[in-house]
């Protein structure tokens, strides 16, 4: 019975009531609404801010445009499984084969080589020449593309930052049932609270609000007049501090990550630069081992001819038959370094295709260099200038120096006594009215205004992290200076590292010479010269020639090293190298 008398004393809200709070729940629904993400809008900000920042170091700097993809492609089928499984076959389960000792084993080698190796010819391999190599590393190689999500990530954080310094927009909308009873009298109401605020911080410190409050409540029950009311209100109040916190002090998060992105803009470019070296040398380090192998191929070749007429020369009876030993060993000895050889070039190449992003089962050749720079004529001096002015990382250690002694300032700043003023107006719609509307009531405007005033009887905590910020103020400076004594030692090591290089290349072409002339004049005497002595004279060919293509490869990577130490190199934005004025240098772009 009491259930029954419940439901007659309830009824739905009168009309105006019952359109005001749809018309809540409608300005409730747009504010959620607003804050729906657009990720191509927010990629569009990524890219102009980081491109900005690019494009001040220069015309060639490169500014990442690959961006992340959507969040819900990424979030596809994740697992929610809190035991993912693992797979630890136990040892019962493991098989293991012998292999047979007398098994071909060099027809195995050779096999891998063909397999991993592709011919020059092989119309499925790809020619890859270096100035390809690097645009394809800029392109596809994972170090690279972390290195860019690593300055995009920086530019996200500095947008994120700069948000909390734009106006900003809350609402927020609460729905409430009440109910109260006497004696089995229950009361019921329905009410509304709609708040849409906006809030903006103020660059020297403190923040303001600016606010519209509504309020709408209905009374649920059955009576002869309207108990519909609804109110509304405009607020504005404002924080401020006037010392402790105030001043540049206040936008310390602000400043930092705009200083950061230059930073990381900085190391992304220098980054683009040790990139290119590093497929350079990588690189030339690939063609080297093939100029290994074909001057252990010739080697072996010039053994092998020479073991068949030492087998002929005791089949005549000329020489005793124990003479032919040594060049049958030099021979085998030719034949296992081959295959070593041709084992690290295996590698070498799978590691390359590595780097650049490439699946390790790619087919590509490499293409004859044609990438020479000529060398430098420049001073110790000259250079150290050139390294110091233009190093981009020790540029990024000067300005971190500024940022730790700004640190002391800003902690200074924490010991001041805190005094804050503060002031707030409302101005809300006629009290006497049940529907106040829109229509404020100047006349009911209320108002306050105060100052707080906090003395500094604890700051200890404050007094030890301006100890902390002058010691990291100390140990920065420290580390600028040991950066700029690296970078001399580094840039002046690279000038001496080019004259060594060309000496040694000078050398060794000249003992190349002197051994091919040796062993001809050997040859010519063959039937008196000692068997030992010609394999000498080859091994001695030999390592001539790996010599010299070792100094090759020194002098190009040398040059490449110079122009990166003194941050000199530069990188064209599709990742190949450019070439400075008066430099002779082939077009790795072909």
């Amino acid at each position: 019975m009491a259930s029954k008398n419940l439901s007659k004393r309830i009824h739905m809200p009168k009309t105006t009531g019952h359109r005001q709070l749809l018309t809540a729940l409608a300005i409730a629904t747009l504010g959620v609404a607003g804050c729906t993400s657009d990720d191509d809008a927010i990629d569009r900000r990524i890219n102009e801010i980081v491109r900005g920042k690019s494009d001040a170091l220069g015309p060639t700097s490169l500014s990442p445009s690959r961006l992340p993809p959507k969040s819900a492609d990424v979030a596809k089928n994740t697992s929610t499984e809190p035991n993912p499984k693992t797979v630890n076959p136990a040892v019962e389960e493991l098989t293991f084969n012998p292999a047979e000792e007398a098994r071909d084993v060099a027809a195995r080698l050779e096999k891998y080589s063909e397999d991993r190796v592709p011919a020059a010819d092989d119309p499925s391999a790809t020619q890859v020449n270096l100035g390809e190599a690097f645009r394809i590393g800029q392109r596809s190689s994972r170090e690279f593309l972390t290195a860019e999500e690593q300055y995009i990530l920086s530019a996200i954080r500095l947008l994120i930052e700069e948000h909390n310094w734009s106006p900003r927009l809350f609402n927020d909308t609460t729905t409430r049932m009440t109910g109260s009873g006497t004696q089995g009298d229950f009361q019921h109401a329905a009410s509304i609270i709609n708040t849409l605020k906006a809030t903006q911080r103020i660059p020297s410190g403190g923040s303001v609000e600016a606010a519209w409050i509504w309020n709408a409540t209905e009374q649920l029950r059955e009576q002869t007049s309207d108990r519909y009311t609804q109110a509304s209100r405009l607020s504005l109040r404002g924080d401020i501090p006037l010392l402790r916190g105030a001043g540049d002090v206040a936008q310390e998060s602000r400043i930092q990550a705009r200083r950061t992105l230059v930073y990381d803009a900085r190391t992304f470019e220098r980054f683009r630069r040790q990139f290119l070296v590093g497929v350079a040398r990588d690189y030339f380090a690939l063609v080297q081992t093939q100029s290994s192998i074909q001057n252990q191929l010739r080697s072996l070749k010039s053994s092998e001819d020479f073991a068949r007429g030492q087998a002929a020369r005791v089949e005549a009876g000329r020489i005793p038959a124990f003479a032919s030993n040594i060049a049958e060993n030099q021979v085998l000895t030719a034949r296992a370094s081959l295959a070593s050889l041709r084992e690290q070039f295996i590698l070498q190449l799978d590691r390359f295709k590595v780097r650049l992003g490439l699946g390790v089962d790619a087919k590509i050749t490499l293409a004859p260099i044609a990438f020479e720079i000529a060398e430098p004529e420049i001073s110790l001096e000259e250079a150290t200038r050139r390294a110091l002015e233009y190093r981009l990382d020790l540029q990024n250690a000067r300005d971190r120096l500024e940022d730790a002694r700004r640190g002391v300032a800003n902690a200074r700043n924490e010991l001041l006594p805190s005094l804050n003023a503060d002031a707030s107006v409302g101005i809300p719609t006629p009290p006497q009215e049940d529907q106040g509307g829109v229509a404020f009531s100047l006349d009911d405007l209320n108002y306050s205004a105060g100052l707080t005033l906090s003395l500094p009887l604890d700051r200890e905590q404050e007094r030890l992290r301006l100890r902390s910020a002058i010691i990291a103020a100390q140990s920065q400076s420290r580390a600028v200076d040991e950066s700029r004594d690296n970078v001399v030692v580094s840039v002046r090591s690279a000038v001496r590292a080019i004259d060594l290089a060309r000496f040694r290349l000078r050398l060794a072409e000249q003992q190349v010479e002197i051994n091919k002339r040796r062993l001809e004049e050997q040859n010519l005497k063959i039937d008196t010269v000692n068997p030992k002595d010609i394999v000498d004279s080859e091994n001695e060919l030999l390592s001539a020639e790996n010599s010299r293509d070792q100094a090759k490869t020194d002098l190009r990577n040398s040059v490449l090293n110079y122009l990166l130490e003194s941050d000199q190199l530069r990188v064209n934005r599709d990742g190949s190298f450019q070439a400075l004025p008066g430099m002779v240098a082939a077009d790795a772009r072909k």
